[in-house]
């Protein structure tokens, strides 16, 4: 287990060294946040730092980091630098910029960011795609915990019935202030989630499982190329356009600024603990990367979790364990439905205290989500993660023209602008390669992706030197 507890280390300094870098260049002070400027009762309500956190988690966690890291294990212990690295340089860097760049704009979500920073066209783009972002995942978010209830109720209570009933909890938890269930619920599902995480470990250690050490090497037994599939894939456990549609939720709520590195910062970085773990979990039950993506082409993801859960925890274990997976996606399942409801209020100007209001909005909403159901899961997830990392290139994006804006050393632009045009050229090129996509021979595929790529770190270059 060396290579994952040097992981782990390399994640808390992370957090202490370049966080605190990160935040330093933000410039945090002592204004009053939205929270108290705004508060409603229903959107904007003050909570403690470790209450915001944990919610901050559950938003964010969903299935990405298990799924997705269950699925990049299949390409070996490669994964595990890119979810260290990728989280510590870009993944925590864009929450926590997405963040507090709102709590500073009202709380106003990244679409309305977007036209703020980059300008009207791109806002009503963002807008679109942040909506449609947030209908696949409150969908992937609906048929995957249905799936996982499913194999521990009797056959009478198909996935079918458990989707209809975490639809309509999600119209309670989409309709009501954030403080009666969300704010009830979610810290206490937030610690059930990181138990879950050390039973894993505990699982791992006690049955004498082995985890490969890292070497960079790609063992997909397809031959996927680990550029840029392995970085689609692994989405929520390294970087997440999704995030950047939660953070202006909690960006509402923070009662303090100094409060958004361990709110923004630190709950990215616990995620991609969990992700680890996941990886280490998947590689090591199965014992090759051929048997574990045999194991989710047979069972799907759900029933890989199911396995690796009992097999290493035991009965009980295993349904604690899954417990834990359940809640990860139903509370960021919610919560997507929940933040596209602000997003179309932000369009209509639909007041949201009146709950005939957040009921005109909600309902359609949750009604084309249940239709999506209906689609295969996994078309759902190519779609989704691909949708997922080209928001959070665009984010970057408006991150880097705000600092351009409002920092005094416009060179401090580079901590996003740097993840920016990596990430540009990892979303270009999926698109061109997948078959969802464009479909196109590889090697022309990654030339135009570099290209593109390259335009980008070109342009902003140019801006840089302008306002230098």
């Amino acid at each position: 287990m060396i290579s994952l507890i040097i992981s782990f280390i390399v994640l808390i300094v992370g957090y202490l060294t370049y966080g605190k870098l990160v935040e330093k260049i933000f410039y945090p002070d002592n204004r009053k946040t939205p929270a108290y400027v705004f508060n409603d009762g229903v959107d904007y309500v003050p909570l403690k730092t470790g209450k915001a956190f944990l919610i901050q988690l559950l938003n964010i966690a969903g299935t990405g980091p298990i799924f997705g890291a269950i699925m990049g294990a299949c390409f070996g212990p490669v994964v595990f630098l890119w979810i260290i690295f990728g989280s510590i340089l870009a993944g925590a860097v864009h929450d926590f910029m997405v963040g507090m760049i709102s709590e500073r704009n009202e709380g106003k979500s990244i679409a309305e960011l977007s036209g703020i920073y980059l300008g009207q066209k791109v806002k009503w783009g963002m807008r679109v795609f942040s909506v449609l972002l947030l209908l696949l995942t409150g969908t992937v978010f609906v048929t995957s915990p249905a799936a996982l209830i499913a194999r521990l109720t009797p056959d009478s209570l198909g996935v079918t019935f458990w989707i209809v009933v975490i639809l309509l909890y999600y119209v309670l938890a989409t309709l009501l202030p954030i403080d009666k269930i969300i704010g009830k619920l979610y810290p206490v599902f937030g610690v059930v989630l990181i138990l879950m995480a050390v039973g894993i470990v505990a699982g791992i250690i006690i049955g004498g499982y082995q985890i490969p050490e890292i070497r960079l090497e790609n063992l997909h037994p397809e031959g996927l190329p680990i550029w840029p599939y392995m970085f689609i894939t692994v989405a929520c456990g390294a970087i997440s356009g999704f995030h950047a549609t939660q953070s202006p939720m909690i960006s509402k709520c923070i009662s303090s600024e100094h409060d958004g590195r361990r709110v923004f910062y630190g709950a990215m970085l616990t995620e991609s603990v969990i992700a680890l773990i996941w990886a280490a979990g998947g590689v090591a039950f199965y014992g090759t990367t051929q048997v574990l993506n045999d194991a989710i082409s047979s069972m799907g993801q759900s029933g890989v979790v199911y396995d690796i859960s009992t097999g290493m925890l035991g009965g009980v274990g295993g349904v604690l364990a899954i417990v834990g997976v359940i809640a990860c996606p139903i509370t960021s399942g919610d919560t997507a439905f929940r933040s596209a409801r602000l997003i179309l209020s932000e369009i209509t100007g639909l007041e949201q205290k009146p709950i005939a209001n957040r009921l005109i909005i909600t309902l359609p909403l949750l009604g084309v989500g249940a239709l999506l159901t209906q689609l295969d899961f996994n078309v759902l997830w190519r779609y989704f993660s691909w949708s997922n990392q080209t928001l959070a290139m665009i984010s970057l994006w408006v991150a880097t023209a705000y600092l351009l804006k409002e920092s005094k050393n416009k060179y401090h632009s580079l901590i996003t602008a740097v993840p920016a045009v990596f990430m540009s050229a990892v979303s270009i090129t999926y698109i061109l390669i997948a078959k969802e996509g464009f479909g196109i021979s590889i090697h022309i595929a990654y030339w135009i992706g570099i290209a593109l790529a390259a335009l980008c770190a070109v342009i902003y270059s140019i801006i840089l030197l302008k306002k230098r």
